[in-house]
């Protein structure tokens, strides 16, 4: 539905239209905005930038076969094995190909990465990798010294302007032809339009809209939810990963335990000290996540508790190795060298997202989508560990390259399917409140780390109804990702990664490939759970 003129005020009236806008400025945006340099581009974030990115808060590391007792084909096999069989073969050797240049990139932009004393980067080993192939700094600070660096590399290059405080809320388009975006700054009411020449999605993941997650607060989905509700295909949105190990202290976001804690030893046990991970996999800890997010909840559904027992393997090192961690359980009262660190699963990162090819075109002409709000092919059902951080930054290095050469005539007509009401009286917005409580609490409950039918329509029908009191576009644009991820998650009739089925509960040969759907797609199957539920 177009929209009139009278309804947006230019970014810049006057001025030439920016070359590229990117909306997001996590890992992927910032690292594109980078690489197109000197092009002109904007960056739009809804916090100042690395605030409101998961990337800033990534523990673990960046994966990459460096070492010279491993291998790219291992990385490869290796991300392909926790993929449990749909991810995209090409893609993943590309981006394992790519990534040992992609960590000298980030070298060239300031990342102390952790070195030996003759300057070799120094590796450490996480779940479901065959070597030691994690880039770390200082144990569990590599995501927020990668952004630091990436920050101040992007504030001192002239070619990029940085806009904080704007939420994206749709792309200004015509047909299937993005041309911009429309964007409301952060606790106004105004709404402003940033055309460009091409515009890269890095809005990132999904987090918030679980009731437990290790996300900051600007990981709530609208970047999907615009793309799907301007048309554009969505991938594999029913895998979602929970990571095993969420500090469980009640805390929002929870603070998370990275799994290098594990790599170095760590183990889970219950309450009555049993380590209950042996008889369920073979690499019992270090098991895949989805297995041990699952062996997790059941402890704590059944009364037993989950536990991380750190003591023995890291004891008074903990500190120095793995500050961020040890602050947060100190913040809770908590010492993670004579204590027993209490843990759940909770919503950490989401495998599906907006389709791309293999240099982060959408299904829509000129949107790219790069980071945890694409679908690459690279991760699957299941995300092998870090390399999330590997596959924002070789995709958006791809998509920096594809632009350069591709730099269509933008046109004038503006998507806004869903317009926002210009005044939202006190009671509205109170009910808008509740309508995201209930958003989280349908997720987490119906489409978290075990799923069946009836939960599934139960949250299509729960999201339809909190969506009828929403008239903030960014609000709406939640519930629109919630009602897809729960679609696809009741598409998928069987177990396979980050999708547990309890009435499913094997891999079918059969769907061994990824899924694909559409907004009005699950609009249809919403509609048909609202019968069922009435």
């Amino acid at each position: 539905m177009a929209i009139s003129t009278d309804d947006f005020i230019p970014a810049y009236p006057g001025k030439d239209v920016d070359d590229v806008v990117i909306l997001g400025g996590g890992l992927a945006g910032l690292f594109c905005a980078l690489k197109l340099s000197p092009r002109p581009v904007t960056i739009i974030s809804n916090a100042p930038i690395g605030q409101g990115a998961s990337s800033a808060w990534a523990q673990g590391g960046i994966a990459a076969a460096i070492s010279e007792k491993d291998s790219v084909e291992k990385h490869r096999d290796d991300t392909l094995a926790a993929g449990c069989g749909i991810c995209e073969e090409n893609i993943v050797d590309q981006m394992t190909r790519e990534g040992s240049d992609r960590v000298h990139d980030l070298l060239s932009y300031g990342v102390p990465f952790d070195q030996d004393l003759e300057g070799r980067l120094q590796l450490s080993r996480e779940a479901a990798h065959s070597h030691s192939r994690v880039v770390r700094v200082r144990g569990d600070m590599a995501g927020k010294a990668i952004m630091d660096a990436l920050i101040a590399a992007v504030r001192r290059t002239p070619s990029i302007r940085v806009l904080e405080g704007y939420m994206g809320e749709s792309f200004i388009g015509e047909g299937r032809y993005v041309t911009g975006v429309l964007a409301r700054r952060r606790g106004g009411l105004e709404r402003m339009a940033f055309p460009a020449k091409a515009v890269v999605l890095a809005s990132g993941g999904i987090g918030h809209l679980y009731a437990m997650t290790t996300n900051p607060g600007e990981a709530n989905g609208h970047g999907l939810a615009m793309a799907a509700r301007a048309g554009a295909v969505i991938s594999d949105a029913e895998f979602v990963q929970f990571h095993p190990t969420a500090l469980n202290v009640g805390s929002d976001p929870a603070p998370l335990a990275t799994e290098a804690l594990r790599g170095e030893g760590a183990i889970l046990v219950n309450k009555a000290g049993e380590r209950f991970m042996e008889g369920i996999h073979a690499d019992l800890e270090l098991a895949p996540r989805d297995i041990v997010a699952r062996a997790i909840h059941r402890e704590i559904l059944e009364g037993r508790g989950a536990y991380l027992d750190c003591r023995e393997a890291i004891g008074a090192r903990f500190k120095d190795d793995f500050p961020t961690v040890f602050a947060a359980a100190q913040n809770a009262g908590l010492d993670p060298v004579k204590d027993l660190l209490p843990v759940a699963p909770a919503e950490h990162y989401h495998m599906g997202g907006v389709l791309t090819d293999a240099n982060g075109r959408t299904s829509l002409d000129n949107l790219w989508a790069a980071g945890e709000v694409a679908s690459t092919g690279a991760h699957g059902a299941n995300r092998l560990a870090s390399n999330s951080l590997l596959e924002a930054v070789v995709f958006a290095a791809r998509i920096a390259e594809d632009i350069q050469g591709l730099m269509p005539t933008p046109r004038s007509a503006f998507w806004d399917e869903m317009d926002a009401a210009p005044g939202l009286p006190s009671q509205r917005n109170f009910e808008e409140r509740d309508a995201i409580t209930v958003l989280r609490k349908t997720l987490s409950e119906n489409v978290g780390v075990l799923r069946n039918r009836e939960g599934l329509r139960r949250a299509m029908a729960d999201i339809q109804k909190a969506e009828s009191v929403c008239v903030r576009q960014s609000i709406q644009n939640m519930m629109v990702t919630g009602k897809l991820i729960a679609a696809a998650a009741l598409m998928r009739e069987e177990s396979r990664g980050g999708h547990f089925r309890t009435d499913f509960p094997d891999e079918n040969p059969a769907k061994a490939k990824r899924s694909y759907t559409t907004l009005k797609e699950v609009n249809a199957l919403v509609a048909e759970s609202l019968e069922t539920a009435i």
